[in-house]
């Protein structure tokens, strides 16, 4: 079986520090690729650095909305010139997050238009991060899908079904990260029983949000077997063959990547 974290942070303590064993892990488990996330464009060098060493990790570059006040001088252009690396696959991870309102709400809006347009321009993914925003998420899509198309991708699910609803209409991605496995969240499931087979991707968010049974401990890119399975069991197919979906939509999505002989 042959998975895919689509969505990790490598460059994070814990999992910076021993990312050899950490690679070595995911490996044993089965998991052949990694995209590890952006989310300072003034640190991006550290996340690309990560991705330089390693044949089969990939990454993002873009600000995270916690940060959006740290980098209001973030420009399309400057996002468009730093895409041009071949390891840099997707834009973000931008979006809003009205649950710690680290940064202000009109500068994580004013930043993740820039990183719609510079999506736009690359014809990268957009990661989107969305929490407790759902109605200004949806609405700040649909009005920047109105000015030219770009490929969103709703990351680490864990909104109410309209977002991703909405997003779908648009030509979204959802990706579901261990919160799926957790037992308090049967709404996120029924969400996922929503998406079609062919918008589905699996993350860990690593170091986040280990799913069950480890969770409380530092997330790794290992674990994300154990969310697939959980999305397998929710969408009645079996492990191997939701392995093959989510890679096969990883590529389809995500097709700056070049695509290894597993994936063929």
């Amino acid at each position: 079986m042959n998975v895919i974290d689509s969505h990790c942070h490598l460059d994070y303590p814990g999992l910076a520090e021993d990312l050899g064993s950490v690679l070595a892990r995911a490996e044993g488990a089965g998991v052949r690729l990694l995209l590890s996330i952006g989310t300072r464009v003034r640190k991006f060098d550290q996340v690309l650095a990560l991705a330089e060493r390693h044949d089969n990790v990939f990454c993002t570059v873009g600000t995270h909305p916690h940060n959006a006040a740290e980098e209001p001088d973030v420009t399309a252009a400057e996002l468009v010139d730093l895409a041009r690396h071949p390891k840099v696959v997707g834009i973000g991870e931008a979006g809003l997050d009205y649950h710690y309102d680290h940064s202000p709400r009109d500068q994580q809006a004013a930043s993740f238009r820039v990183h719609i347009a510079a999506a736009r321009e690359t014809g990268l993914p957009l990661v989107i991060h969305s929490r407790e925003a759902e109605a200004d998420t949806a609405a700040i899509l649909e009005d920047e899908m109105g000015k030219g198309t770009f490929k969103p991708l709703l990351h680490c699910f864990s909104s109410k079904p309209e977002l991703a609803m909405r997003g779908l209409k648009l030509g979204a991605y959802v990706s579901f990260s261990g919160i799926l496995t957790y037992k308090n969240a049967e709404d996120i499931r029924a969400t996922a029983r929503l998406v079609p087979m062919d918008r589905l991707l699996v993350e860990t968010d690593a170091p986040y949000l280990a799913p069950v049974p480890y969770r409380g401990k530092t997330n790794e890119p290992s674990f994300v077997v154990k969310t697939l399975e959980k999305l397998a069991e929710v969408k009645d197919v079996t492990p191997a063959e939701m392995a093959e979906v989510t890679s096969r939509n990883f590529f389809a999505l995500f097709d700056k990547v070049p695509k290894p002989d597993w994936a063929a």
